[in-house]
């Protein structure tokens, strides 16, 4: 890239907007799970869930052009796609039958927490102490993983999220499991003795920002009972693991737990803005009756083409079955590399979506955040794109678009080989 660009991005953008890379890439094109610099070097994108059935598919982009041409307008008029969208997109779920839209992610978890704090009649929400839903005010109120775990706000209070690698106190099994419930009952029991009261529980089904941990059984379905028992909402943020991520149409499916509310966005559109809640009609026709909530942009028809696009093409393409066969590959193939690089601490995966975990000492379980950061850079000089997470920033974050086949895999796990290789001394 050329320090021109950079410097002009600076000048009206800010040093402080985030770029990935010790060496910022200047990409210009994209196709299927290619990214293409500027110098016409393609990178395999082995990150980004936006594009979820490719970058810039033809079927997709096709829709958006068409409709672009025909019209674009609110939602205050009729039109076919919103409603037809709204009615394959709730056919997806069990017991959620009514959806709302919204542009962003951050905007369907906004909305999400106001349905929930409008209708409890109470302010408090529980989430876990390494997340991220968003960026609005009241959202990033919920953001631990920028603050040490701790939330942003007293009606807010975070929980250690659910896992068996570091667990608390090293308990194991049920005692585990008891442990983790426990913390939601304190949360519970505190938001009503402070009076704030207790509106839901808010949290990623599968716990993608927290690096995909292995939740002790029966942990959501006891958490949700809990919450559930206190007058609470339960609420699933979708936005990384629905739309076939895990091998299941939503991430919440394998879970045992029928959300209240679920929230969506990023990959919905492909790349194109939408997101939206979906919930039981009897939830959102109360919010309705209390409040007139309309968003300009939301639910256009751009975006609802774009997105009943993205819902053909993981049905015409089998995704879903792509995934449930490629993923678990993938996994064993990560795990294989154990042997070779004691630096791997554990690997875990949900269906297209791996979280490597990298350590100093393997016994220790002793966090490598430089290692990672190495890694990651290594690998975008072999051409493959990948970023990092967790608590420690140690965990290499693997997720790329769902037609990622066997011989992208193969391209990712010989990158991930030479790049542990050659930064053996990070």
């Amino acid at each position: 890239m050329s320090n021109s660009l950079l410097e002009r991005r600076h000048r009206v953008l800010g040093r402080g907007a985030p770029l990935f890379y010790d060496e910022p890439l200047h990409v210009v094109r994209g196709e299927g799970v290619w990214l293409h610099d500027a110098h016409g070097r393609r990178y395999l994108d082995a990150y980004n869930n936006v594009p979820i059935v490719g970058h810039c598919h033809p079927r997709v982009v096709e829709a958006i052009a068409r409709q672009a041409n025909e019209l674009n307008v609110h939602t205050r008029y009729l039109h076919e796609n919103i409603v037809r969208y709204a009615e394959r997109l709730t056919a997806t779920f069990d017991g959620l039958d009514m959806a709302i839209f919204t542009c962003t992610g951050s905007e369907a978890n906004d909305l999400a927490l106001r349905m929930a704090r409008l209708l409890t009649g109470s302010e408090g929400i529980i989430c876990s102490n390494n997340t991220y839903h968003g960026n609005t005010a009241a959202v990033d109120e919920l953001s631990t993983t920028f603050r040490g775990g701790q939330p942003g706000s007293s009606r807010v209070r975070s929980v250690p999220f659910p896992e068996t690698y570091r667990p608390v106190r090293g308990l194991q099994g049920a005692e585990l499991a008891d442990a983790y419930v426990s913390e939601v009952r304190s949360c519970i029991e505190h938001f009503q003795r402070s009076g704030i009261g207790l509106a839901g529980m808010l949290v990623c089904p599968i716990f993608a920002n927290e690096c995909l941990p292995d939740v002790p059984s029966g942990f959501l379905e006891r958490a949700a009972q809990l919450v559930r028992e206190a007058g609470g909402f339960i609420i699933f943020d979708e936005v990384q693991a629905g739309f076939g991520r895990t091998g299941e149409f939503w991430g919440h499916d394998k879970t045992g737990v029928v959300p209240d509310i679920v929230t969506l966005g990023k990959p919905m559109g492909n790349g194109y803005p939408i997101g939206g809640v979906v919930s039981r009609s009897s939830i959102v026709n109360a919010f309705r009756d209390r409040v007139m909530y309309f968003n300009t942009f939301a639910g256009n028809p751009v975006a609802c083409a774009a997105a009943l696009a993205v819902l053909d093409v993981i049905e015409s393409d089998g995704l879903l079955e792509h995934v449930r066969q490629i993923g678990p590959q993938v996994t064993d193939r990560l795990r294989k590399l154990m042997p070779v690089h004691e630096g791997i601490g554990d690997v875990r995966g949900k269906g297209m979506f791996w979280a490597v975990e990298l350590v100093t000492d393997r016994a220790a379980r002793t966090p490598d955040a430089a290692r990672a950061k190495a890694v990651v850079n290594r690998m975008r000089d072999h051409g493959v794109l990948i970023s990092r997470l967790g608590a420690h920033d140690n965990v290499l974050k693997i997720r790329p678009p769902l037609p990622f086949a066997e011989p992208h895999a193969a391209l990712l796990l010989e990158a991930l080989d030479q790049s542990l290789a050659e930064t053996r001394s990070a």
